[in-house]
């Protein structure tokens, strides 16, 4: 089998992980290659692996969705939702066929300026007040209007992006195969407003009511300046990436290991 791998960190070429993972997967019978875009993918490819954190998945699932590829991460950063795979554990399992695919579902935003088309994101996609003054984000889900978001910025996310900036602005954590959208304002104002979990058939728009001339729209890791009078149309794409995950991974213990989820003395017994 041809495996392509990426990596956005280029110290991590002579990190020893790297290449004892590399030795590994030449010694298992894998052919593999390092890629930085997609015109580097060679036929007959069938995985891309992603060598990092989540960030570097971000960047990995665009190629992996431009190659029509499954995508896993092996963790060389921190936390590790999305590259939740220890390096050691890796060639083994790959070698056994112990792995699986699962679909991830995408979040869609379209009405850029500057002639960009729309946008995919995995994680979530963002707006954010360009200027010190209070932004605020009218909402509609299917045509209905939300009670205006004054905040520093709202975010939709995917159930993916659930454990993602969505959580540490309060939003809910959501199992990654939920089939839904949320939407969580970012440092309201407005104190009686609270993230809204919605079907992932919703249409969405936002609207801004800003001071400034532009809103800073964030989509995963890529950045956007578009108009203050523009309207963004967000939708969901479900199951579009197809992300590998590796024999006795589960999103539950990924919680009990990363966010320490119910971390009481009272449980550590169990």
């Amino acid at each position: 089998m041809k495996f392509a791998y990426f990596l956005k960190d280029r110290r991590l070429e002579l990190d020893e992980r790297v290449l004892g993972l590399l030795a590994d997967l030449g010694a298992a019978g894998f052919d593999v290659y390092p890629v930085r875009d997609t015109e580097d993918i060679c036929e007959g490819t069938e995985m891309l692996l992603s060598f990092g954190g989540d960030g570097t998945f971000l960047s990995a699932a665009a190629l992996a969705l431009d190659a029509s590829l499954p995508i896993l991460g092996v963790n060389f950063g921190r936390l590790g939702f999305l590259s939740e795979n220890k390096p050691e554990s890796v060639a083994d399992a790959l070698a056994r066929k112990d792995y699986s695919i699962q679909m991830r579902g995408l979040v869609e935003v379209s009405g850029l300026s500057g002639g960009d088309g729309p946008q995919l994101a995995l994680n979530e996609i963002c707006v954010l007040r360009e200027g010190p003054a209070m932004l605020g984000v009218d909402v509609e889900v299917d045509s209905l209007p939300l009670p205006t978001y004054w905040a520093d910025g709202l975010l939709v996310a995917t159930s993916s992006g659930s454990t993602a900036y969505s959580l540490s602005a309060g939003g809910p954590i959501c199992l990654p195969d939920a089939r839904v959208l949320i939407i969580t304002p970012i440092a309201p104002h407005n104190l009686n407003v609270r993230p809204l979990v919605v079907p992932d058939s919703s249409d969405i728009r936002i609207r801004f009511r800003s001071r400034d001339s532009q809103v800073r729209l964030t989509v995963d890791n890529r950045n956007y300046d578009v108009p203050s009078d523009s309207e963004l149309k967000i939708r969901a794409v479900p199951g579009a990436l197809k992300r590998v995950v590796l024999g006795g991974s589960n999103f539950i213990g990924a919680l009990k290991a990363r966010l320490l989820w119910g971390g009481d003395i009272r449980n550590q017994s169990e």
